[in-house]
């Protein structure tokens, strides 16, 4: 039963994903829920395989219907694969508790924001970042590179909202890059996981063919809808981080919840 289980959160969170980012929100708690007795890194490690080959699944998607600006991709990824890693290293020495109130807020306001500005996303726009994309690019990938490694859960929906305001893409544009430099820094931490031989195959395939039909869905759906759909998918994946940053808050407060 919790293979099923576990497969049908994976086909979710493939879908919410390939539109906005954010699946692991709904993935890595449910693998935790049905297999209490794995280790963090058996979980982690299958979860990243699973998702990463769904998130190739929606790039590829993408890319055949929406211009890559690949150079912006290049210089996002080149901040975020180091940064990523030097995040996991500094969370093990701080506590990401410390950071979550204040990362809460950001995110509170960045749905309220998106929220107010009803055409937000709607229509690419030049902005000083455009000017200058490679190094703004790379910034806003070392920035959420760094956030990934030390906390996590949202970083593809942030990276889509960094897209959308500092450089000027529109929805659409902005979750396809997302994508491609998700799947850079997915592959480049699944090294870690294999060389450790911290994958689960039994459930790590299963998972992914199942993760690949939500993220092939969810991406079609993106194309075919357009801006305004997905940014009302990313309205609610703002509010699924919200809920869970506070919930994660309230239970550090309160230890016997």
């Amino acid at each position: 039963m919790e293979i099923y289980l576990l497969c049908l959160f994976a086909f979710l969170a493939g879908f919410i994903d390939s539109i906005v980012g954010g699946g692991g929100l709904v993935q890595v708690p449910a693998f935790f829920i049905l297999y209490p007795h794995l280790s963090v890194p058996n979980i982690i490690g299958t979860n990243r395989l699973a998702s990463a080959v769904g998130t190739s699944v929606a790039a590829i998607n993408y890319a055949r219907h929406i211009r890559i600006p690949w150079k912006t991709v290049f210089f996002a990824a080149a901040g975020a694969i180091p940064l990523s890693y030097l995040g996991a290293t500094v969370q093990s020495m701080i506590s990401s508790e410390i950071l979550k109130p204040i990362i809460l807020v950001l995110i509170v306001l960045i749905g309220i924001y998106t929220f107010k500005k009803k055409d937000f996303g709607h229509e690419e726009r030049e902005t000083l970042a455009s000017k200058h994309m490679g190094w703004y690019s790379m910034a806003l990938g070392g920035v959420l590179g760094f956030y990934n490694g030390m906390i996590g859960p949202g970083t593809g929906s942030l990276l889509v909202f960094g897209f959308v305001r500092v450089i000027g893409y529109n929805f659409l544009r902005a979750s396809a890059v997302s994508k491609v430099v998700n799947v850079i820094a997915d592959v480049s931490s699944l090294v870690f996981f294999i060389i450790h031989k911290h994958i689960l195959f039994n459930l790590a395939l299963p998972m992914m063919a199942c993760n690949v039909a939500g993220s092939y869905l969810g991406s079609r759906m993106a194309v075919l809808r357009g801006n305004a759909f997905v940014r009302k998918v990313f309205l609610v994946v703002v509010a699924g981080i919200v809920l869970r940053f506070a919930w994660d808050i309230i239970r550090s407060g309160f230890p016997g919840l």
